[in-house]
């Protein structure tokens, strides 16, 4: 057979588990029973069976029932163990039919649901039984190996075979109830099978606990339980024969009317009895004592031997011709025997051929008795079958007035409960409201109290534009006073250079000065030196010319006249007043370069007071207009670090929901390149965020949130996929895993996200 793939088993499911009240088509439930055998595992068809709405319908759910357990009887054998897995499921699927139901499959249902989970929890118990309860001698031998073990054994299997007895005889009670009887019918074709298996197991286990056994009266009560059940079995046996629609589906077994004898073996075979030992008679121990020779014939012989062997061969000669003869004769009256036995033969075949002929006819006759009988107990059958429908209608109508005074006492009770709840829930209710009017308020005056902040702000606003025109202008202002102190500094270096000149004219004027003080000094010096020099030669002169003095004082005078009136141009030359002047005039520019230099240094400092005021009038209003647009950006980052938490946080909500089934296409390569990425863009995310930090008011906002939308969304990309390849994981256990770990690691991130969020507020 081909593997049949999940959509095949889908569409095989929804079609045996139709809304038509048809028994589920025997195809439909071969191929699930197929597909658990090729696959190896029942886990996608109990998946699939929990998809289908089985709670909105009642035939749809006693159809999915009839198909649960035939592929539990057939399937492979981890079918059984996934139905005690989902044990809690199929419990659940009683309760969604209290009562009889819309079309009184609701009582069928619960009994035939209770019968599936006893069928699970034995199993469960008793590894060693398939679904189908195929006789096995192993497995009987091995189940009543240990007596106390076998004994409890045995007892769950005849708790199962009452199961099965409930469950028919309430079938067989819903059948003449039912126009379109066939989808209840259907589901006798697995009890069928399933209580022959049971009775046969019983009917082994029971035999050879009586072999193991040291006293009877231990086994009498399961004896007994066993033998009235073998009277209901016949009975189910013989009703399920007289239903035309299921002897075409299933061979309904046959059972004695009595029930089997327990105390023999399973083969019914005696044992072989023992031979005895045959013992000689006397005359043969007389004939062997005379054949035996003594010891005296010995000796004669010996004596003899010569004589006998010469007539050894004569003897030889007539004992061969003797044989010869005999043989003949023996073969005469083989020959003879072979004639009288086929004639013997010949009469015991005709003889057998004349009793065949009276056993056909008496045969016949029996038949024809029998078929009569058959009928009166059909009737009879059927009889009593009406007598149980109308009994078990009698139950359902007591059961259904004892269920529906049980309604009504419930509904009282639930009235009471709904009205005071109802009570309590209208206190509460009116509680919100006053709570929610108390809000409403609350809400409305902090929404006049931000109304009016926000026109308050918005005056500031206006205000603050106002003043930063006001700004710019004294910012324009500031750039004219900073052109003017250029110019005056320009000014100011032309003055200096002009100034460098005066003080260069200064220098040369002081150095004229020095060099003609010098000069006067050298000729007064000189003059002096002259004078004492005419002294000396006058001296000499009247010392040595007395005679001549007076020529030569008059000389000397003329002399020294001359020596004035040249003394005195030269202090003309070098007059006081005129170095008098020439200084005077030197302090004057001094003077008038001080008062020039205070009045540049006064201005400088005046425009940079007003300068520095400017700025910091400027620098202030660029720092507020800054800090609340730091203060903005700070809220809007604020809000995305907040608003990817809430991404994660959904992601992982959607991730538990079993509304939501992730992305059905997913494979593990797509995740692994989805996480990949999602490295990538946390990486980015955590750089980008410490450049903001490091930058400070300088730093990229737009990468920034950027860089967070891409990650937050790659998280949900991420959980979204996990969720998906889910399908394709072979163990429940490794799904469970794969969504814990993609939780923990949605979890960590919004941590993360958290933290950055926590460390961003106080920057």
């Amino acid at each position: 057979m081909f593997s049949r793939t999940e959509t095949d088993l889908i569409a095989h499911l929804k079609k045996a588990c139709s809304t038509e009240e048809t028994a589920p088509k025997r195809k439909h439930v071969r191929a699930c029973i197929v597909f658990t055998w090729d696959h190896k595992s029942s886990r996608t068809f109990w998946n699939d069976l929990k998809v289908l709405p089985l709670q909105s319908d009642e035939i749809q759910t006693f159809k999915a029932l009839i198909t649960m357990h035939k592929v539990i009887q057939e399937g492979h054998p981890s079918t059984l163990i996934g139905g005690y897995k989902n044990r809690d499921w199929i419990n659940s699927l009683a309760r969604n039919f209290p009562a009889d139901g819309f079309r009184q499959y609701g009582r069928l249902i619960r009994e035939y649901d209770n019968y599936i989970l006893r069928k699970l929890d034995f199993h469960h118990v008793h590894r060693g039984f398939n679904g189908t309860f195929e006789y096995q001698e192993y497995i009987s031998l091995m189940t009543v190996s240990d007596p106390n073990e076998g004994y409890n054994s045995i007892l769950d299997l005849l708790a199962l075979q009452d199961a099965i007895d409930d469950l028919q005889r309430l079938i067989f009670a819903s059948i003449s109830h039912q126009k379109q009887s066939e989808c209840i019918i259907s589901a006798l074709v697995p009890l069928l099978t399933e209580s022959y298996g049971i009775y046969k197991f019983l009917t082994s286990m029971l035999r050879a606990m009586y072999r193991t056994a040291e006293s009877e009266e231990i086994l009498q009560p399961l004896r007994d339980r066993f033998n009235s059940q073998h009277r209901r079995l016949y009975d189910f046996y013989a009703d399920c024969s007289s239903i035309r629609y299921l002897t075409s589906l299933v061979s309904v077994p046959k059972l004695p009317i009595d029930a089997p004898n327990l105390l023999i073996a399973d083969n019914d075979d005696p044992r072989p009895p023992q031979t005895p030992q045959p013992q000689q008679s006397q005359e043969q121990e007389q004939v062997q004592q005379f054949n035996s020779p003594t010891p005296d014939a010995l000796a004669q012989q010996q004596t003899a031997a010569s004589q006998w062997n010469d007539q050894e061969a004569l003897r030889q000669q007539r004992e061969y011709e003797q044989e010869q003869q005999r043989l003949e004769m023996e073969r005469q009256q083989q020959q003879l025997q072979q004639q009288q036995l086929q004639q013997q033969q010949q009469q015991y075949w005709e003889e057998q051929q004349q009793q065949q002929l009276e056993a056909q006819r008496i045969a016949q006759q029996q038949l024809i008795a029998d078929q009569a009988q058959r009928q009166a107990q059909g009737r009879v059958a059927e009889l009593e079958r009406d007598l149980l429908t109308l009994r078990g209608q009698y139950d359902r109508d007591q059961l259904m007035l004892q269920q529906y005074d049980q309604r009504v006492n419930a509904l009282e009770g639930e009235l009471g409960a709904t009205t005071l709840s109802a009570q309590q829930q209208i206190l509460s209710k009116e509680e919100q409201l006053s709570h929610l009017q108390e809000q409403v308020t609350f809400w409305k005056n902090k929404y006049e109290s931000l109304a009016k902040l926000y026109s308050q702000l918005r005056q500031e606003h206006l205000s603050l534009l106002s003043k930063f025109k006001k700004v710019q202008q004294k910012a324009s202002s500031a750039q004219e006073a900073i052109e003017k102190k250029e110019k005056l500094e320009k000014d100011l270096k032309a003055k200096n250079i002009e100034l460098a000149d005066l003080i260069r004219e200064r220098d040369r004027a002081r150095l004229e000065l020095d060099r003609l003080r010098g000069g006067k000094n050298n000729e007064i010096e000189t003059l002096e030196a002259e004078i004492r020099q005419l002294e000396d030669k006058l001296a000499t002169a009247e010392r040595t010319q007395s005679s001549n003095l007076s020529s030569i004082f008059a000389q000397h005078n003329r002399e020294m006249e001359d020596l004035q009136n040249k003394l005195k141009n030269n202090l003309s030359i070098s007059d006081p007043s005129r170095i008098q002047n020439l200084e005077n005039q030197l302090k004057d520019k001094e003077l008038e370069l001080q008062m020039v230099q205070q009045t540049m240094d006064e201005t400088i400092r005046d425009l940079a007071n007003q300068q520095k005021e400017n700025d910091a009038a400027v620098d202030e209003q660029i720092d507020q207009v800054l800090k609340e647009n730091l203060d903005k950006l700070k809220g809007l980052i604020d809000a995305i670090l907040h608003s990817g938490m809430k991404r994660i946080q959904d992601a992982v909500f959607d991730l538990d929901s079993p509304m939501q089934a992730g992305n059905q296409n997913s494979s593990p390569e797509y995740l692994s390149s989805v996480i990949e990425k999602s490295s990538n863009l946390a990486t980015d995310f955590a750089s980008s965020f410490n450049n903001f930090i490091a930058d400070g008011p300088n730093g990229d906002q737009i990468t920034v949130i950027d860089t967070i939308t891409n990650f937050t969304t790659s998280i949900g990309d991420i959980l979204l996929n996990t969720k998906g390849i889910t399908r394709l994981s072979k163990s429940d256990d490794f799904a469970d895993d794969l969504i814990d770990t993609a939780r923990d690691v949605a979890e960590m991130l919004s941590m993360v996200t958290w933290t950055f969020k926590k460390f961003y507020k106080p920057c």
